[in-house]
């Protein structure tokens, strides 16, 4: 019989970070709420949860630089990915009118992604806080009446909040990006077409471009590409990049060719793409 697999996540219940657990795994798992992305990553550390679900990219705020650090100073591997589409909604207690709302709160990014919306409500206090799912929990649990959270439906039904506003974000186009991180490699003969790697190049001109050419002479493409600076060291820089390929042998041989001009070398994780939003 298998084990209920139990599942990192920044935040609590009914955050986007559960929502996207459950896009990827299912259900049937275990949630272990989390106050900060490194918190994921120490339970994974300690075996206190199987795998992490990681935000690293949105497509209106960015790349979520530090979880790239994470990932790499933890040694963890990337073994999956998951696009989920962001919809965001007003949320108030059962009864409570638009027009009894003074405050309006939730995470900074998603506070950003719906800043048009309250440009015609310039009397509406906006408050920023560590969780989507949490300022939703908050109003049920204090009982606030003249307070709405920005959230997900997961999290309206949870608390037993009333939607005011549906789709309130800006970019109706809006998702994130997740990976799903793993102590170990993934199992051996597991089919891949993509990965995520790491690496540093030398100073001299060129040096990333000729890295990248080895890629594209293989037909590997790159489909994102992240610069970092290395801490504490003035023009170094940490080069992260997801790759997509047709053959595995090619992959391999860019990857072979790839060694002997960049310093540092580390593939993160080797997964099956998954850009279903």
């Amino acid at each position: 019989m298998e084990t209920t697999k139990r599942v990192a996540i920044q935040g609590i219940k009914a955050s986007f970070h559960e929502e996207a657990a459950y896009k990827f795994f299912g259900k049937n798992i275990e949630t272990v709420e989390c106050n900060s992305f490194k918190e994921t990553c120490d339970k994974l550390e300690k075996n206190e949860a199987d795998f992490v679900v990681m935000a690293i990219e949105n497509s209106i705020a960015g790349s979520l630089l530090p979880n790239y650090t994470l990932i790499r100073d933890y040694g963890f591997s990337v073994v999956g990915e998951v696009y989920l589409p962001i919809q965001l909604h007003l949320m108030a207690l059962p009864g409570v009118k638009f027009e009894d709302i003074k405050i309006v709160t939730s995470h900074p990014i998603a506070i950003r992604q719906c800043i048009d919306f309250f440009y015609d409500y310039p009397h509406i206090k906006i408050v920023e806080s560590n969780d989507t799912a949490a300022c939703a929990k908050r109003i049920q649990e204090e009982k606030l009446t003249d307070t709405m959270a920005i959230a997900n439906s997961l999290a309206a039904e949870l608390y037993g909040l009333n939607i005011l506003e549906r789709r309130v974000e800006s970019n109706k186009k809006n998702y994130t990006r997740f990976l799903i991180l793993k102590k170990d490699k993934t199992d051996e003969g597991k089919k891949i077409n993509k990965a995520s790697i790491c690496f540093q190049v030398g100073h001299k001109a060129g040096s990333l471009a000729t890295v990248l050419n080895i890629f594209a002479e293989q037909e590997v493409s790159l489909t994102k590409i992240q610069s970092m600076p290395v801490l504490g060291k003035r023009n170094e820089y940490y080069f992260y990049v997801d790759l997509e390929w047709p053959s595995t042998e090619k992959y391999d041989k860019a990857v072979r060719k790839a060694l002997k001009y960049t310093s540092n070398f580390n593939i993160l994780g080797e997964y099956l793409k998954n850009d279903k939003v």
